[in-house]
């Protein structure tokens, strides 16, 4: 088996369905959501009062920018899937398109990156999760089974002489920051 998708172990009893491609051309593989899961709208947060503060010119403190920078953040959708692939692939998440103009939902880093190694990582078995932001002004609820993204297998290539790096995954989302 070279590429796949598998359901997570902790939600094996759980009915979820693993990606699939919509159509025969299709280069993605929609990804569901795996619960239903609330994704407030970023208006609601502590972030308001910074504009309100900026277009008033009023004096705000650094404690207001840091209330607003840890509220401001995306949430991470789970999909309770993961995915194996070949050496030199990776999978690339990226958005519906529906989703911005529909629903006003969006994945703020563009794309995201699903490295061979991730899969039964020691940090969460290498659950694939999309992080989304609402920018819409009212919360949305994503309902299990909710197509929220689509992941793509790619091959990547190395660099001449690259100095092969020596460690391992040691955990799941976000782990490899330094």
């Amino acid at each position: 088996m070279t590429r796949g998708f598998e359901i997570v172990s902790s939600k094996q009893n759980e009915v979820l369905n693993v990606p699939k491609r919509q159509t025969k051309q299709a280069a993605g593989y929609d990804f569901e959501c795996a619960e239903d899961f609330t994704l407030p709208s970023i208006w609601k947060f502590n972030f308001v009062k910074i504009i309100k503060g900026l277009l008033h010119h009023e004096e705000l403190s650094d404690e207001d920018y840091l209330d607003a920078d840890k509220v401001l953040k995306p949430f991470l959708v789970p999909t309770g899937i993961k995915a194996y692939m070949g050496k030199n692939e990776f999978l690339m998440l990226a958005n519906r398109s529906s989703n911005p103009l529909k629903r006003r939902l969006v994945l703020p880093n563009g794309v995201g990156i699903v490295d061979a190694d991730y899969y039964n990582n020691e940090g969460n078995e290498g659950e694939i999760f999309f992080q989304l932001l609402n920018f819409g002004v009212k919360d949305v609820v994503i309902k299990k089974g909710e197509r929220i993204g689509q992941g793509i297998f790619m091959p990547y290539l190395l660099a001449d002489e690259e100095d092969q790096p020596m460690s391992d995954r040691k955990g799941g989302f976000g782990s490899t920051k330094k």
